[in-house]
């Protein structure tokens, strides 16, 4: 039987760091603040001069090194982020495609926000598991920097920049499978989380008929915007409720787990869902202190510093939960299939 899996995993993390105190020079917050609240001591923003391809193109580029595979090997490119080099088109996938050498190949953008990461997964899996391809990278790369309010405390202390990249290609060996992936969304609660569109129809020869429906609606801002305490609470019930929920379904017990893994928003949304689920320390798997919220890179970001620690080995169960706007969220069981 084929199965998916995970054959690497690398990272790009960005050449400037900015630590709490950098932002008490220009806001009414301090490191302290910005730590008791979020757990968060620094973050990384991409160069002016880099755009998200670029970020995903150098964590893409590594993990094709470690998987030991070359662009001509490539079937398929799949990018999530909320942030791309293009407002619509052409995707961040094609630009990072060409960069990476892969032609003629597939490749398209997911926007799941912070879950983009699982539903990469999900992806990856049934293309390969129906044998649609052998072999996919997957990047989840945000430039979140780029969206940022820098005169709003409460949401640009959060984020940082970064990405992060998998192989994922076809085996027989279910000890390195990617066991499961659950994803889900809910839009009524869309402006929990979300980056509005300017709309406008100044030049529009139908600016009349327009300006007068009730239906049409003009932003003044496409900043990030977050309803923080609301997406907080909400947040924590349903990433509980999801972990629970594949863990059932694959009869499973977080004694199980070797890795716990889940989306690093903040430190005590991470710290709840791990209490409510019964984690030890040794299983979770915490990285937001260092990098902030970097959305979809989130996820393998973390992973990536397992690897590089040495502390992931082949055969290694991850379980991966994450939460984003949209609303959307997503849950995986992942073995590790790569090399240590």
């Amino acid at each position: 039987m084929i199965y998916a899996t995970l054959k690497s995993i690398a990272s790009y993390v960005p050449p400037t760091c900015v630590a709490n105190a950098d932002f008490e020079k220009f806001l009414d917050t301090s490191d302290e603040w910005i730590t008791k609240r979020t757990g968060i001591k620094t973050r990384y923003f991409a160069l002016p001069s880099q755009s998200t391809s670029d970020l995903a193109y150098e964590a893409g580029k590594k993990a094709m090194e470690r998987a030991g595979v070359s662009a001509d090997d490539i079937d398929a490119l799949i990018v999530a982020t909320l942030s791309p080099d293009y407002l619509t088109m052409p995707s961040t996938a094609c630009i990072t495609s060409y960069k990476l050498g892969i032609e003629n190949k597939p490749a398209f953008d997911i926007s799941s926000a912070c879950s983009g990461f699982i539903y990469l997964l999900s992806l990856a899996k049934s293309f390969i598991e129906s044998r649609t391809y052998k072999r996919i990278l997957v990047i989840g790369a945000e430039k979140v920097s780029s969206v940022l309010d820098f005169s709003d405390r409460s949401t640009c202390v959060l984020f940082g920049d970064g990405a992060g990249a998998c192989v994922i290609e076809a085996t027989e060996d279910k000890n390195a499978a990617i066991l499961d992936v659950h994803t889900s969304a809910n839009g009524k609660h869309q402006d929990f989380l979300c980056t509005p569109r300017i709309q406008s129809v100044s030049q529009s020869i139908f600016s009349d008929k327009l300006e007068s429906s009730k239906s049409f609606c003009l932003h003044d801002s496409t900043y990030l915007q977050m309803k923080g305490n609301e997406t907080f609470k909400l947040a924590v019930k349903t990433l509980v409720s999801d972990v629970n929920t594949i863990l059932a379904h694959n009869t499973l017990q977080p004694k199980d787990i070797t890795y716990f893994i889940p989306h690093q928003a903040n430190l005590r949304i991470i710290n709840a869902v791990g209490e409510h689920l019964s984690f030890d320390e040794k299983q979770i798997v915490i990285s937001v202190q260092k990098y902030g919220n970097t959305s979809a890179a989130s996820i393998p970001m973390a992973m990536n510093d397992l690897y590089e620690a040495n502390k992931l080995k082949y055969g290694d169960l991850m379980l991966l939960d994450a939460f984003g706007g949209g609303l959307t969220w997503g849950s995986a069981l992942v073995h590790f299939g790569g090399e240590s």
